[in-house]
């Protein structure tokens, strides 16, 4: 068996510009993805899937391979993931390289670890799953959730409204760091809940979205915090 890390890195970011190679806390915040994919173990190849000259640079400057660029159809803002896994792999099949399992790390993910990472690869081989998918419980139950229409709040279940918090279901959400996958379900279907998933389930500690720049600040302080 082989294994690959790709860590998706476009160079256009909108909401915040350069964003995959923006300082945080003292590096480019990709070299975080790089280094723990590195420093898990658990990979024979950690690449950077870039169409940015720049990002790649950068990559390389921190270990990752970047034996190639990416094209431009798989760079747009309305690519999916799985065109980018699917050219990658392509890619290197034509130069006489097969992996049969694959790791996504994103280059914004800097609470993500290398133990995480190899924990991740190690339930998807262990119990020859076709996925792993990281998630964090909601912190609120769903199942209250408020709409907002016409102006006025009203709870979309309102049959919910007398249930106790304990009694509802536990729902998570996926956690955006990292999906881990066997070739085969890559090439399978565009999804990430395949027939046979299993949840990587992680703690509020370790997780926090970066999509804007109040999120970046935030994302700054729990970091110094957990790791001053």
């Amino acid at each position: 068996m082989s294994t690959l890390a790709i860590i998706p890195a476009r160079g256009g970011s909108k909401r915040i510009p350069r964003k995959n190679i923006k300082d945080f806390v003292g590096k480019p915040i990709i070299a975080y993805s790089i280094e723990a994919a590195l420093q898990s173990g658990v990979f024979d190849t950690v690449m950077v899937s870039t169409d940015d000259r720049e990002i790649a640079e950068i990559a390389k400057k921190y270990g990752a391979e970047v034996p190639f660029l990416r094209s431009a159809e798989a760079s747009t803002d309305l690519s999916g993931i799985s065109p980018v896994l699917l050219e990658v792999l392509d890619e290197y099949e034509k130069r006489g390289k097969f992996f049969s399992h694959v790791c996504c790390i994103f280059p914004c993910a800097p609470f993500t670890t290398s133990d995480r990472i190899k924990e991740g690869m190690n339930l998807l081989m262990d119990n020859k799953a076709q996925s792993v998918l990281p998630v964090v419980q909601f912190s609120s139950p769903p199942q209250r959730c408020v709409v907002i229409r016409g102006g006025r709040a009203s709870m979309l279940h309102p049959e919910n409204s007398k249930v106790r918090s304990q009694d509802f279901e536990p729902l998570y959400h996926d956690v955006g760091q990292f999906y881990c996958f066997t070739t085969e379900a890559i090439r399978l279907a565009e999804c990430l809940c395949y027939d046979y998933t299993v949840p990587l389930v992680l703690s509020e500690k370790e997780v926090q979205d970066i999509d804007t720049p109040d999120d970046w600040t935030a994302a700054e302080i729990k970091y110094q915090i957990l790791n001053g």
